[in-house]
């Protein structure tokens, strides 16, 4: 190859200058929903996951980043009451959705049993998942109160931990549901949790 010659690592005069790619602008989008139970409107750029419109648009940082692939459910919400991976849903076609994040699962300083669950049984070790988990946890409780270990085990098949080997999630969630069929109208662990 001569010197100056285009190639690989040639330093000669011949080698083409790359150009900067040109930015190209993002399309905005303005959608209106109701976000834990509060009519909200939003801005942000189109090309945005509702993960990242919660997070970044509406500083509702609770549901966390984790694969970014549908993977591991540690960004779950509840939209329309069914738990959906929000990094794989685009914030565009969010438009008259009702959105649930953790945030929104405590009734005032009282949290939901399933909250107080968590704390007691040492469900929640480093934490990052257990958004995810508690939403979509949620979610089989409203729609089966006396799940079986199995069907919890199922419910939250989608529901990646790390820390906790799942043993400890388990019993919180059946520790929850005997708490939400026993104490429907009176106060359990979750309000004495709140009232300390």
């Amino acid at each position: 190859m001569k010197s100056g010659a285009r190639g690989h690592g040639g330093t000669g005069g011949g080698a083409r200058k790359r150009r900067a790619p040109k930015r190209v602008r993002a399309e905005r989008a303005r959608i209106a929903l109701t976000v834990n139970g509060e009519p909200r409107d939003v801005v942000f750029d189109g090309y945005k996951t509702l993960l990242e419109v919660l997070r970044e648009d509406l500083g509702l940082t609770g549901t966390k980043h984790g694969c970014e692939l549908g993977e591991c459910g540690a960004c779950a919400v509840l939209m329309d009451g069914a738990p959906v991976l929000s990094c794989l849903v685009l914030g565009v076609v969010c438009d008259g959705a009702d959105v649930t994040t953790i945030e929104g699962v405590a009734d005032g300083p009282a949290l939901h049993p399933l909250q107080a669950a968590f704390a007691d049984q040492g469900a929640a070790q480093c934490g990052y998942c257990t958004p995810g988990i508690i939403l979509t946890a949620r979610h089989l409780l409203h729609h089966n109160p006396r799940p079986s270990r199995d069907e919890i085990a199922q419910a939250l098949s989608g529901n990646l931990c790390r820390c906790t080997g799942y043993l400890q999630i388990f019993e919180a969630v059946e520790t929850a549901a005997k708490e939400l069929a026993g104490t429907e109208g009176t106060e359990g662990t979750a309000g004495r949790r709140a009232a300390s």
